[in-house]
């Protein structure tokens, strides 16, 4: 694995520990060597977490859309800032440029965001882990849900593994890196 995309929110959320676990997931993938792909804002989480990436040595490419530009504040000191047309866009250029994703505590967005890549998984379009950090519970109804949708029958096991949750940044990158660089069915090697 050599580059993570991050979905998280552009706010800090009512809880401190959003904020906390969003700089340490910065600094755990710059330490880790990695390369942090995320929406590209200097605001809120996303901000915050990008800033403490950099200040740890880490390289950071942030996508962002044409309209978001002022409204999100994009970030300027970046590795890389790509502007994007859209949503659209947005979502398949930092899907391109990820090996997996990690999901901090977030809103629509941020669930839009890592439920198409979950529905693309699904279909079989990829193969790229996605693991949720599990801050302070915040994802705890989010798995009782999908465990729900499991037992009624509307989800498959298959698909419900696809969706993985950690109680932490580091647990949840070793998560991330242990399923990205196993081999997969069908991989020449």
């Amino acid at each position: 694995m050599r580059s993570v995309c991050v979905y998280l929110a552009s706010a800090t959320g009512s809880d401190p520990a959003y904020l906390a676990a969003a700089k340490a997931a910065g600094a755990a993938i710059a330490f880790r060597g990695l390369e942090l792909v995320y929406g590209g804002a200097s605001v809120g989480c996303m901000g915050a977490m990008a800033d403490a990436a950099i200040s740890a040595g880490g390289r950071v490419t942030g996508v962002i859309p044409t309209s978001m530009v002022e409204r999100e504040i994009a970030h300027r000191g970046l590795a890389e800032l790509i502007v994007v047309p859209d949503m659209h866009a947005r979502k398949a250029m930092m899907f391109a440029r990820a090996d997996g994703f990690l999901v901090l505590p977030g809103g629509f967005g941020t669930m839009e965001e890592v439920f198409e890549v979950l529905t693309a998984a699904y279909l079989g379009l990829h193969a790229k882990p996605v693991t949720f950090v599990d801050v302070q519970g915040y994802y705890a109804p989010l798995a009782s849900f999908l465990d729900h949708a499991l037992a009624a029958g509307l989800l498959r096991s298959e698909s419900r593994a696809l969706a993985r949750f950690a109680p932490g940044v580091e647990s949840a990158l070793d998560d991330l890196t242990r399923r990205a660089d196993a081999p997969r069915s069908g991989d020449r090697g």
